[in-house]
C-alpha cells in the first residue's frame, strides 16, 4: 500500500477537492493507498479557507500538522520568505520527523520546497501546464499562452525540485484552447496588447478564466489516475526520477483518455440528476 504525505495551504475549494477525491477513493477501495498525514502551512484561526480545510482533514481522521509560514516570517522579521525558506523547512522536517510516507503530494501548497526539503520529502506537484509549457503561477502560465496564441493548455504532475515547475514530469493531460467555446473569446484578444489586457481586466479576463476552468476540471481526475498508475506499478518514483514498471526512465504518461472518460461519466450523471 502506498503511504502518502500531503502538503497544502488549504486556501479554497480546489485544495479541498483534491484531498477529497483521493481520500474518498481510498475509503471506497478504489485506490490502494493511505494518507499518512497532512501538513498545512497555516494554523487554526489564521484564515477561514484553511480553517475549513483543516475541518475536512479532521473529518477523514487524518493526522494533521501545522506551522504558520506567515507567523514564522514575522517572527524572523524577514522581508521575503525566500530568505528564510531553508530555516522554515528545517522546522517542518523536525515536526514531521516521526511520520513515514513513501511519496508526498503537494496539492495547493503555496510554498516552494528548499533544497534539503526536496531531498528528504520526495513529492508530486501539480502544475497548470503541459510538461513543455510555461512555468509560474496559473495566471502567469495562462497569460503567456494567450500572448503566444497557444493551441493547447494542460496540467501536469511532476517531481518537486528546487527548480520551479521543472522537476521530472510523471503525467499530464492536455486540451485545446481554440475551437468551440474558445474562438469568440480569442476574438476579444485580436489586435490587443496583452499587457494592456492584464491591467484592464486582471484575473477577470474571460478567456483567461475559461482556460483556467478547463484546467481545474481536469486536476482531480489527473491526480487520482496518476496515483493509480503509481499503485499499480505502471509508474514508479526511484531516486527522484520517474521510471516505468521495469525501472527504466520513462517519458510522462498522457492521461487524456482516462481523464476524458471520467469527465464524460460525470456529465452523464449531472444530466440524469437534472432530468
Amino acid at each position: 500500500m502506498l503511504r502518502l504525505g500531503w502538503f497544502s495551504t488549504g486556501r479554497g475549494e480546489g485544495s479541498r477537492g483534491l484531498l477529497s477525491v483521493v481520500a474518498d477513493a481510498i475509503q471506497h477501495n478504489k485506490l490502494e493507498a493511505e494518507i499518512a498525514f497532512v501538513f498545512c502551512n497555516r494554523e487554526a484561526g489564521e484564515d477561514s479557507g484553511s480553517d475549513e480545510y483543516m475541518s475536512l482533514v479532521n473529518s477523514y481522521d487524518i493526522p494533521l500538522f501545522t506551522l504558520s509560514s506567515q507567523r514564522f516570517r514575522r517572527d524572523q522579521a524577514a522581508p521575503q520568505f525566500a530568505s528564510i525558506r531553508e530555516s522554515y523547512d528545517k522546522e517542518v522536517m523536525a515536526l514531521l520527523a516521526g511520520q513515514k510516507s513513501d511519496l508526498n503530494v503537494l496539492a495547493g501548497y503555496g510554498l516552494i520546497f528548499g533544497t534539503e526539503m526536496a531531498k528528504q520529502h520526495v513529492s508530486l506537484n501539480l502544475h497548470p501546464a503541459t510538461p513543455d509549457g510555461p512555468i509560474g503561477t496559473w495566471q502567469q502560465v495562462i497569460w503567456e499562452l494567450i500572448e503566444n496564441s497557444a493551441a493547447e493548455s494542460g496540467t501536469m504532475i511532476h517531481i518537486a525540485t528546487k527548480d520551479l515547475d521543472r522537476g521530472p514530469p510523471a503525467s499530464y493531460v492536455s486540451f485545446p484552447i481554440h475551437g468551440h467555446g474558445f474562438d469568440d473569446l480569442w476574438r476579444e484578444v485580436s489586435g490587443q496588447d496583452v499587457n494592456t489586457l492584464k491591467k484592464q481586466h486582471g484575473e477577470k479576463f474571460t478567456l483567461l478564466q475559461r482556460i483556467r476552468q478547463e484546467g481545474l476540471r481536469r486536476e482531480r481526475p489527473l491526480l487520482l489516475e496518476t496515483l493509480k498508475a503509481l499503485t499499480s506499478g505502471r509508474l514508479r518514483v526511484v531516486n527522484h526520477q520517474v521510471v516505468d514498471a521495469e525501472g527504466a526512465p520513462t517519458a510522462p504518461i498522457c492521461l487524456n483518455n482516462e481523464v476524458d472518460h471520467i469527465l464524460t461519466a460525470r456529465c452523464r450523471v449531472e444530466i440524469q440528476i437534472v432530468i
